[in-house]
């Protein structure tokens, strides 16, 4: 931007010969148009650069993340659900901004915009949001080798070659983010390892926190088990299983609001036998079963929201995961940053 603060007034002077006087005048008009000139030209760049900026991402529409500061109706929702006002969010942001600074084992960033990212989960109580941060680098210092330095194009071919995640590009009728994992027939775990596959969610989770909306409303995932074999059942590990529920419940923060399964076969009870003892009774009750009655999962999510592939009222999904890449890419910076928190011993 132009800096107004470059110009000085002429008629600071002590020379006052009226030859002196009439040039002072005139500079000083001259200086009182370059101000003017400057502040409007500033005030006009301003919204044209974060359009230009935003614009960029934009070319992705509408496989993209919405970043913009929640709307007054998700703030009404954040202060009902979340004790969220402006006043306990700004003494919030202070008191875990201090705590952290006090935490001198942990490696976080401190703006309020990432402070709120716990803080939102955890109703804005700053100690629940602090042993949140420790979860997390507990998480990342256990899984370590999983997660450290993971970057987009490490799973560029999962995303891209495999439609094994999706997500919907509307929000459903609770303004909520919709993940489909495939993990009936379309998963070839041969082809996209349960590792790969929990990279892919820890990547996609890495975005969703950075949508106020999302911090507010929450996810919604959508379990697809049609024609699930036994290859699929056999890369459900009882260790994969773990490090998974143990993610959601403990060391993401998002808000994990419902978890759908539908279209299970009956080889999918070996695994929920699996998964069943690791479930806090928290998750266990945002948990539901469907079969292939998809008017039950419309109790829960409005088809009005739905593609057609559950019943619902909008297109068939012509979209997969390869259409959201180039969205995990665009926001590459925030992921590598995020590669450094956690214990500082360890960034």
């Amino acid at each position: 931007m132009i800096n107004s603060m470059a110009f000085r007034s002429p008629l600071v002077l002590h020379d006052f010969t009226l030859r002196n006087l009439i040039v002072a005048i005139i500079a000083h008009v001259v200086y009182k148009v370059q101000v003017f000139t400057t502040f409007h030209l500033n005030e006009f760049l301003k919204p044209r650069i974060w359009i230009t900026r935003n614009f960029l991402r934009m070319s992705n529409a509408p496989f993209d993340i919405c970043t913009d500061p929640p709307s007054p109706a998700v703030l009404e929702i954040a202060k009902n659900e979340l004790r969220e006002t402006p006043e306990v969010r700004e003494q919030a942001i202070k008191e875990l901004r201090e705590l952290l600074h006090e935490a001198k084992e942990l490696n976080y960033g401190d703006s309020d915009d990432f402070l709120l990212i716990f803080l939102r989960p955890c109703k804005f109580y700053p100690k629940s949001a602090l042993e949140l941060m420790r979860r997390i680098a507990d998480f990342r210092k256990t899984y370590h080798d999983l997660v450290y330095k993971l970057m987009p194009e490490d799973e560029k071919a999962a995303f891209c070659e495999n439609n094994v995640v999706n997500i919907l590009t509307n929000r459903d009728q609770k303004g909520r983010r919709v993940m489909i994992v495939n993990a009936g027939a379309i998963w070839d775990p041969n082809a996209v390892s349960v590792d790969q596959m929990f990279r892919m969610f820890y990547l996609i989770h890495l975005l969703a926190q950075l949508e106020p909306e999302s911090q507010v409303n929450g996810v919604v995932v959508v379990m697809d088990y049609e024609n699930m074999g036994l290859k699929q059942v056999k890369a459900m590990t009882p260790g994969s299983t773990k490090r998974l529920i143990t993610f959601i419940q403990d060391a993401m923060p998002l808000r994990m609001k419902e978890v759908h399964m539908i279209k299970q076969p009956y080889v999918f009870n070996m695994v929920w036998s699996v998964v069943k003892p690791f479930l806090k009774e928290k998750l266990k009750n945002r948990i539901f079963f469907h079969g292939s009655d998809m008017k039950k999962l419309h109790k829960y999510l409005d088809p009005e929201y739905l593609p057609e592939n559950y019943g619902g009222k909008m297109p068939k999904l012509n979209y997969t995961g390869k259409d959201w890449f180039p969205c995990v890419n665009n926001y590459r910076d925030h992921i590598e940053k995020w590669g450094t928190y956690g214990y500082a011993d360890l960034s």
